[in-house]
């Protein structure tokens, strides 16, 4: 009996060895040899077993092979296939894609006590006091997932973007998940689903894509920003929404996810251009509209290399004619540019923009008197940032400028925001792949056209993970 169990508990190592003939043969055999020399397997059953061994490694080598397994072009093997970002699955002839990020930081707002001479309409520097919340930047987490495949050959996809908060939100504002905060007890917090879009395209045809995302114009100011990653401007800190403001209203206008058809052409030296049709936005502040036109945005990108140093260029533009029920129609344009330069450690950002019947801060927010007359506006950002090992450390300039229509526009709205401005000094330290910890100080300054402003300091600590 002890010699049959003998038996079968070597077999059992056996029969793992011969499946992965003939790499494991010699493996095996060097097994049974130490289970015979420690009286394991008497003579007769040592000989038993490695002449089967040889019987089977013999037979493996016969059969016909396995097709090898083929590595993508990213290192992954088989159906399990590794990305640049998110995890992969390979199947068949299809790619599913999972990607994400969450993040989370504490931030105390120090800002003014409300009082006659620091109303700014439009301003985004807090008015109210001191406060503290735990909240998302930027950046709301997200969850991307994407199904990509060759058909016909054409390369085509499937996109979907859903962007959850960590605050509760209050939906009865009437702003959807990026509503006004709501932070009591037995409250949810709000999903945003900002992409959901399709794509085809080809080598040498470049891409259209057919959906709701991110827009053209100003896309590169937020993408390079460096608050991006953390929160800037705080905004609402008392009851916080999905989001921070971060750099937006003090150096550029937010871009924003919209709905459009737009064709990117293939790079040509390192050009790409991009040019789509958009679902034409009424004005936030304006009277109402029956726009009869679509929205039209482009966009120019070059991406070099000078030795060690690199660059990213460019140049946007967005214009739409509004058509206004009861008053004149407006036509509504901006353009920005900018420049990213690498070099070693350190990478710059400076950034222009300059729009007319555009607004501030946001699409269409504050873009004409209500009347139809255009108000124009500009602004910048200047930033950089340096790496030492796992450390970063970034600053930041910024600042956005909104004029009168007119003359009756300065008697009617006096308080009407001229300029809102912050500073961003910024720490980051890489702790994995996977979690970056953020650090963060925050100076922000609204000044309205009669001479009114409003200053407030922010701190935020925190952390933000990307999968």
């Amino acid at each position: 009996m002890k010699g049959t169990l003998r038996l079968m508990c070597a077999a059992g190592v056996f029969a793992l060895g011969v499946t992965a003939a003939p790499a494991m043969a010699g493996t095996t055999a060097d097994l049974l040899k130490r289970l015979h020399e420690k009286g394991i397997l008497t003579d007769e059953e040592y000989q038993e077993l490695l002449s089967g061994q040889a019987s089977e490694t013999v037979q493996a080598a016969a059969a016909p092979s396995a097709p090898p397994v083929t590595p993508d072009a990213s290192g992954g093997a088989g159906f399990v296939r590794m990305t640049d970002s998110g995890i992969g699955l390979q199947m068949g002839d299809v790619t599913l894609k999972f990607s994400g990020s969450v993040n989370g930081f504490y931030v105390h707002d120090n800002g003014e006590a409300p009082s006659a001479t620091n109303t700014v309409v439009g301003g985004v520097a807090t008015v109210g006091g001191d406060t503290s919340a735990i909240r998302n930047g930027l950046l709301p987490g997200f969850l991307k997932v994407e199904a990509m495949t060759t058909q016909g050959g054409w390369d085509v996809g499937a996109h979907f973007g859903m962007y959850p908060g960590i605050n509760s939100v209050n939906y009865a504002a009437g702003g959807g998940a990026n509503s006004p905060g709501n932070p009591r007890a037995l409250q949810t917090s709000g999903i945003d689903f900002r992409q959901t879009y399709l794509t085809f395209g080809r080598k040498g045809f470049g891409e259209v894509k057919i959906g709701r995302d991110i827009g053209l114009f100003a896309s590169e100011a937020i993408l390079n920003d460096i608050t991006l990653l953390s929160s800037g401007t705080p905004a609402g800190n008392v009851a916080p929404s999905n989001t921070t403001l971060g750099r937006i209203g003090t150096g550029y206008i937010y871009t924003d996810f919209q709905p459009q058809i737009t064709y990117t052409t293939p790079s040509f030296g390192g050009i790409t251009a991009s040019i789509g049709i958009f679902e034409p936005l009424s004005s936030l502040t304006g009277p109402a509209e029956t726009n009869k036109q679509p929205g039209f945005q482009g966009k120019l990108v070059y991406d070099g290399k000078m030795g060690a140093v690199s660059t990213r260029l460019w140049a946007s533009g967005i214009t739409q004619k509004h058509n206004v029920d009861a008053g004149p129609d407006y036509t509504g344009w901006g353009w920005d540019v900018g420049a990213k330069v690498g070099f070693g450690p350190v990478t710059l950002v400076g950034t222009y923009y300059d729009a007319s019947g555009l607004g501030t801060t946001a699409l269409n927010l504050f873009d004409t008197d209500g009347l139809g007359n255009k108000r124009d506006s500009h602004g910048f950002y200047l930033q950089g940032l340096t790496t030492f090992g796992k450390f970063s450390f970034g600053g930041s300039y910024g600042e956005s400028h909104l004029d009168y229509a007119n003359a009756a526009d300065a008697i009617a709205n006096p308080a009407l925001v001229d300029k809102n401005s912050s500073w961003v000094g910024q720490v980051r330290y890489g702790l994995n792949s996977w979690v970056t910890l953020l650090g963060e100080y925050v100076s922000t300054k609204s000044q309205a056209h009669n001479g009114n402003d409003a200053s407030s300091d922010a701190i935020a600590a925190g952390a933000i993970l990307f999968f």
